[in-house]
């Protein structure tokens, strides 16, 4: 029976995995680090990683690799090219997140324009209940309609939180990282005028040499001081440092992230020592995470296998 390695089983939670078992004798490590990877991967027929490092060592450990799957999109992780000279295909899971992603950016947007903790709060906390008017009208909130939203990045995450920006009202620009404008639906804008025009910056680009450093504290003055800067995308196209200094200065309004340079957030980054930390929204790179977009994931991973090794 083929032997089946997932060696950070634990970026799945509870995800079943009953359909990936299937295809062959499955283990599963929930962590593995440097040392357990190069020990878990001597019979490994098909190794399947979230966030480990698959190198020429790591290769050079696994003689019976046949196919390596990547429980995620991005492929970031993996040496592709002392893979293909090893003859080892690498598959990747794509478009399983999208819906998921996209919900979460709206959760924080909305999160961010409605003031959704100080409502909250003020009604736990009795403060409405030991007020004499029927509403707190303290925090007036913008609406969405007829803001401009300006997306960095429009692939297909991009595309589909256009298509709710719209539903919301909202006017669509965006800035294609790669150069090449394909999508004809909305007006395809420099850089320095999307980020001078949108209401709200949103971040859907993966991490390259045209990403890395994208956004810093030059390009967040260029931002109105009513935006909000929204990163989905890859940690490491905002400059962390810039935009809590930004956000706590006023330069703009606030700013939601799910992605993070380094992952876990170190304790001493400076996005968690601000002063204004209620202009922030914050989540542990959960976007993609959904529990449907889980089990699409486990799905995309057992047809990659059936597709490539037993086909």
């Amino acid at each position: 029976m083929m032997k089946i390695v997932f060696l950070d089983a634990a970026t799945l939670g509870e995800t079943p995995l009953d359909e990936i078992a299937a295809q062959g004798e499955l283990v599963c490590y929930p962590f593995s680090n440097r040392e357990e990877s190069l020990e878990r991967v001597g019979d490994c027929e098909v190794l399947i990683v979230n966030k480990v490092r698959v190198d020429e060592v790591l290769l050079s450990c696994a003689p019976r690799l046949r196919l390596i799957c990547v429980a995620a999109t991005g492929m970031n992780n993996i040496d592709l090219e002392a893979a293909a000279a090893r003859n080892i295909p690498v598959r990747n899971a794509v478009g399983y997140s999208t819906e998921s992603v996209v919900q979460s950016t709206f959760a924080h947007l909305l999160s961010l324009a409605g003031y959704s903790p100080y409502f909250d709060d003020c009604v736990k906390s009795g403060r409405y209940s030991a007020g004499t008017l029927f509403c707190d009208i303290s925090h007036p909130y913008p609406e969405l309609a007829g803001k401009t939203l300006g997306i960095i990045g429009l692939g297909t995450i991009g595309a589909r939180v256009a298509a709710v920006a719209c539903a919301f009202g909202m006017q669509v620009i965006y800035y294609s990282t790669s150069g090449t404008s394909h999508n004809q639906d909305y007006p395809s804008v420099p850089l320095d005028e999307l980020l001078a025009s949108a209401d709200v910056v949103s971040v859907h680009a993966p991490l390259n040499e045209r990403t890395k450093g994208l956004i810093g504290a030059q390009e967040l003055r260029r931002m109105k001081p009513t935006a909000f800067l929204l990163n989905l995308g890859r940690g490491g196209i905002v400059d962390e440092s810039a935009l809590a200094e930004a956000v706590d200065a006023g330069v703009i309004a606030g700013a939601a992230l799910d992605v993070y340079v380094k992952e876990p957030l170190p304790a001493d980054s400076p996005l968690l020592h601000v002063r204004h930390p209620e202009r922030f929204r914050f989540t542990p790179h959960t976007a993609w995470a959904s529990r449907e977009a889980l089990l699409r994931l486990v799905h995309q991973i057992a047809e990659n296998i059936r597709g490539t090794v037993l086909d």
